[in-house]
């Protein structure tokens, strides 16, 4: 594709030589002739000057490439389009494989890809153009919108409904049983059993190995634009709201609540029943213990304020050496006290 070409599909402004050919998307240090880099993060600007690439993906800021640059004012946003328009994602072929075990009520969209050793069961709906891999169950009642993208061995579990355009990675479970159990008065447990329901709207990613649990009663809903990681799990009731980002190995407990826009890191989690507000972001590694506020920063155990944490980390650091001054301011008062030096105590000169 020309330089031209792309710009125009990306709604770029080129500087340089329209007539310059790229095939695919490259890291700024990678790229060699016949590639696009892009450059968002400023810590990289020095490698911009030796690049081998045939163009660079920048904003008005950028200055001495030794290439055509295609300015924009998201540069990784731009980037992101550039992949999907020179590499886009391979689907298989519509067709239901003859190895697939499609149940003869179930009603399955025109263009729809069944793959080997797949299983849809009855009343399930399957809307047109979506891909199925291999080895998926798709449970009774389960409802499939357009467009969607389910890898191989995930599951989706019965009277699931997922909307359109949503991607479900290798071997994630849709709509499992939540974790409901009953205490008896001689220590054992009765199992709740978990009839609700799991709702995943338009234009949801859910990762590999991740999972998202069915309720006693109501529904776990995962809203519109939702992106999810890989190994996360979704508890029963949770609500989570439009476009929410979960990182690898986050937790979140029952009947939690995330609004729009949270964004929560690599391995931290939520406790049951508490509600974390528009935009709030939770740190790596951190637990949430309580409602967080709209907007809020939190990070660390019990989660709370990031700059006080990020204090409180600075001082825990210090602590070996603090401990070694107070050890040595010890030792010389005993030596003072030993002399009869030592000055008194504030109590003994108030008496």
């Amino acid at each position: 594709m020309t330089l031209t070409e792309l710009a125009q599909r990306l709604g770029c402004r080129l500087d340089g030589d329209g007539e310059v050919e790229v095939v695919r998307v490259a890291g700024i240090e990678d790229a060699q002739p016949g590639d696009i880099t892009f450059l968002a993060n400023a810590k990289y600007a020095s490698k911009l000057a030796t690049t081998r690439a045939s163009a660079v993906i920048a904003d008005e800021t950028v200055n001495g490439a030794p290439c055509p640059v295609l300015r924009t004012r998201e540069p990784y946003l731009t980037f992101a389009e550039a992949v999907a328009l020179l590499t886009p994602r391979r689907r298989p072929a519509p067709g239901i494989s003859a190895l697939a075990a499609v149940d003869p009520t179930a009603v399955v969209g025109p263009d729809v890809t069944v793959g080997p050793f797949t299983t849809i069961g009855p009343r399930a709906r399957i809307g047109g153009g979506t891909a199925i891999e291999s080895h998926v169950a798709v449970g009774d009642g389960a409802i499939i919108g357009a467009d969607c993208l389910v890898q191989s061995h995930a599951a989706i579990r019965n009277d699931v409904v997922i909307g359109d355009r949503v991607v479900i990675l290798d071997g994630a479970v849709i709509g499992s049983d939540g974790f409901g159990f009953a205490r008896r008065s001689d220590g054992t447990h009765r199992k709740i059993p978990q009839v609700g329901r799991v709702v995943i709207e338009d234009d949801v990613e859910i990762g590999a190995n991740s999972t998202v649990d069915r309720p006693a009663v109501g529904e776990t809903r995962i809203a519109a634009g939702t992106k999810i990681d890989n190994l996360v799990q979704v508890a029963h009731g949770v609500k989570i709201g439009r476009n929410v980002l979960l990182a690898a190995q986050v937790g979140i407990a029952g009947s939690t609540i995330l609004e729009d826009d949270v964004m929560m890191a690599g391995q931290s989690g939520a406790t049951g029943h508490i509600r974390l507000g528009r935009g709030a972001i939770v740190g790596a590694k951190s637990a949430v213990t309580k409602d967080i506020d709209p907007g809020q920063h939190v990070a660390g155990v019990p989660a709370g304020d990031v700059a006080e944490w990020r204090e409180s980390v600075v001082l825990i650091r210090k602590l070996p050496e603090l401990r070694k001054l107070v050890a040595a301011l010890e030792s010389r008062l005993a030596e003072l006290e030993k002399k009869g030096t030592a000055p008194e105590s504030p109590k003994a000169v108030e008496s």
